[in-house]
């Protein structure tokens, strides 16, 4: 099994505050990784890191077999696909859907006067089909509800058909329906390809589609644990991780978690 994302000792430093700091992590081809923390932990700043969009102040990042600071991050980057709010907040409000998605291809951000012939316009409408948003096609990026938005975005991740899809809190600002009907599309994603590695951020248990395998917490930029999630999600290192008595449950492959009075 051949590694797409490998961190040895990274550490990320900006001025006085220190990131994240000695982080050793591996995600293998065939796996489906959630990381979890508090706000300020570093689970953006590990994305940022594992999407080519930032580097490491030390230590060695490979992603897809390339090193981080020896590869053209142009190249680099249209092989992961990514979605995140700071992403979704570049996308004009105007902008068709199915625009959204194709410009992918270009690995830009608003329709201008690139050509996209057939098979570009075919794959972004059975992207849009995919993750259950083909009706959303003719609509306006800015008329879409949240959980629509979420569901275009990623869609417009897999346009490249990427080697590695990074999401970074998916299901932030959802309500129950939204939430339930985001991570429905996940698990078809996860039964369509299941040899895309996938990486989630969340700050909630109740948010981790029942596809992962693995989880990461983090905690002030470091590790707390790392591996399959049934050894990782117990209720002694979420605790440990969010500074709070926790009890963790699982039922069916969903997480729940609940503050221990």
């Amino acid at each position: 099994m051949d590694a797409v994302l490998e961190l040895a000792d990274v550490s990320v430093r900006r001025g006085q505050a220190t990131l994240l700091q000695g982080v050793d992590w591996t995600v293998e081809e065939d796996e489906r990784w959630v990381v979890l923390g508090p706000n300020g932990a570093g689970k953006t700043t590990l994305l940022q890191v594992a999407s080519a969009h930032i580097h490491p102040t030390s230590g060695v990042v490979g992603i897809l077999g390339e090193v981080l600071g020896t590869v053209d991050v142009f190249e680099l980057r249209p092989r992961i696909g990514l979605t995140s709010a700071a992403l979704a907040e570049l996308i004009p409000r105007q902008e068709r859907v199915h625009d959204v998605v194709v410009s992918a291809s270009y690995a830009v951000i608003g329709r201008w006067r690139e050509r996209y012939d057939s098979l570009d316009h075919e794959r972004a409408a059975l992207l849009l089909r995919e993750v259950g948003a083909a009706h959303l096609a003719d609509r306006t990026f800015g008329t879409l509800s949240e959980g629509e938005r979420k569901r275009v975005q990623i869609a417009r991740a897999l346009m490249t058909d990427p080697e590695l899809l990074l999401l970074d809190e998916p299901a932030a600002g959802l309500d129950l329906p939204g939430r339930e009907g985001l991570l429905g599309a996940l698990a078809t994603l996860a039964r369509d390809r299941p040899a895309l590695p996938t990486v989630t951020v969340t700050h909630h248990l109740e948010e981790i589609a029942p596809s992962t395998t693995h989880a990461l917490l983090l905690r002030a930029g470091a590790i707390v644990a790392a591996g399959p999630i049934a050894e990782v999600l117990t209720s002694e290192r979420v605790s440990e991780t969010f500074g709070l008595a926790i009890d963790v449950s699982a039922r069916r492959g969903r997480w729940a978690a609940a503050v221990r009075h």
